[in-house]
Parts: structure tokens; sequence; C-alpha cells
């Protein structure tokens, strides 16, 4: 059975940072590129970044570039996404993703999905 575990969220203040983590389980990690999605309230879900396979290409939407950093770590098949600079349009709950699919973006390819967690930035 796979597990995507995801843990991090909290309340933050403008301009703060939170690291979200994923720890996978139940899937052989390193055949998966893996990501995070998050979805706002009213709105659709949406690709934030995510992680090769191999961990040598890193992908970004244009609103998080430069502020996000996503990484992860084989050894404890847990993936990383540091946030800094948070600002109030960040609030959503996060969504760890894995997928086999280069479709990464879409979530409509994604295999298997975590339980999300909150982010909330107050300004």
């Amino acid at each position: 059975q796979v597990q995507l575990v995801e843990s991090g969220g909290g309340l933050v203040q403008a301009g703060d940072s939170l690291r979200l983590s994923c720890a996978a389980s139940g899937l052989t990690f390193s055949s998966y590129t893996m990501g995070w999605f998050r979805q706002a309230p009213g709105k659709e879900r949406e690709f934030v970044a995510c992680i090769t396979s191999s961990g040598g290409r890193t992908y970004y939407t244009d609103s998080v570039k430069g502020r996000f950093t996503i990484s992860r770590d084989s050894a404890k098949n847990t993936v990383y996404l540091q946030m800094n600079s948070l600002k109030p349009e960040d609030t959503a709950v996060y969504y760890c993703a894995a997928t086999r699919s280069t479709a990464f973006t879409t979530s409509a390819f994604i295999k298997y999905w975590g339980q999300g967690t909150q982010v909330t930035v107050s300004s």
C-alpha cells in the first residue's frame, strides 16, 4: 500500500519560512518523479514544484521561482519543499504527489497523492 505522508505545514507571517516534508512508503521511490501541488479555497489544484526520479532536474511554477526549493533524500524516501519569503497568496493545502509520467504538472497524470498539509500565511 502506497502512502505519502506530509508534514511541516502551519501558520506563519508573511516573509517567514517553512519546510514541508513528504515521507513515501510502499513504492520504489527512485522510480518516481516527486513533487508538490497546492489548492487554495475556491480554486483548482495547481502545480508548485517537482523533482525528477534521479534528482537531476527540478521544475517550479513561476510564482514560486526563487523562493521555493524542492529536494529529495533517497535514503529516507522523503521529498522536501523549502518555502522562503512566504506570501499570503501562498496560503493553501499543499499535497505531495508521485508519478512516472512526464506530464507531471498536470494533476490528472499523478498516480499517488498525500492527504495534504495546510499552509497559512498571514499578512
